[in-house]
């Protein structure tokens, strides 16, 4: 298993690709229905939601509430806030991930994130991981006009890491990921291992992603593949 072109870079989604956020999100719910008095979710719906964002996974407690009524919007903030407040207390990066990462050090290949997520929460959680420094290039939708799965903000991030994105591996677990990898020329990789939406678990070849990874060892080895074909391109 290996890409058509030596890579230069590698990119990832953030929430249930590069770092394992859910169970912060699962403590969280659970104080809000605790503290509400309603019946908790259970922890597979509340991580197959995370991709979806703070209202989706607000909606989950609260599912007669419209997405965009005020109520709901009011309760989304009060989530965010908490969740800000303690932002990785249980929250970790995927196992053999930090493997990853350095093995990418050793490298020489920059990484970065292309995320969802907003500018002011990514950046506490990467310095809550000690991943500030590491971290080569961060696009968040406070960088773009549109987001994923538009491919804007991975052409921003290949521009900013000075790359055709060609060059570029994309790493994702959402169907919004792959497409926006694909539209911006990246090739692009299905993390199997992350939170997949239920809608489109059953046929992950319908992602059209170049490549499917079960777990990092497996995205750890297409990278040192990869990175042989560059060393041996590179004499």
């Amino acid at each position: 298993m290996s890409l058509q072109q030596p890579l230069r870079a590698v990119l990832f989604d953030l929430d249930g690709t590069l770092i394992d956020t859910a169970p912060d999100f699962i403590r969280i719910i659970r104080l809000m229905c605790e503290q509400a008095q309603i019946q908790v979710p259970t922890d597979d719906l509340i991580r197959a939601q995370v991709s979806e964002g703070a209202r989706a996974m607000v909606n989950l407690i609260y599912p007669d509430l419209e997405l965009n009524s005020p109520q709901l919007l009011k309760i989304r903030q009060q989530f965010l806030d908490i969740y800000a407040q303690n932002i990785a207390v249980d929250t970790c990066l995927f196992p053999q991930m930090e493997a990853l990462l350095s093995a990418l050090d050793e490298l020489g290949l920059p990484w970065g994130i292309v995320t969802n997520k907003p500018r002011s929460l990514s950046e506490s959680l990467l310095a809550a991981l000690n991943l500030t420094e590491r971290c080569q290039v961060l696009v968040c939708p406070d960088d773009v006009s549109r987001t994923k799965p538009d491919p804007e903000p991975m052409l921003l991030a290949a521009s900013q890491l000075g790359l055709a994105p060609e060059q570029i591996i994309y790493v994702g677990d959402h169907p919004r990921d792959i497409e926006a990898g694909r539209a911006a020329g990246m090739p692009t990789v299905l993390a199997a291992y992350g939170y997949l939406p239920p809608d489109h678990r059953d046929d992950l070849d319908a992602w059209h992603a170049n490549h499917i990874v079960y777990n990092v060892d497996e995205l750890i080895e297409l990278i040192h593949q990869s990175a042989h074909h560059l060393l041996t391109e590179q004499g």
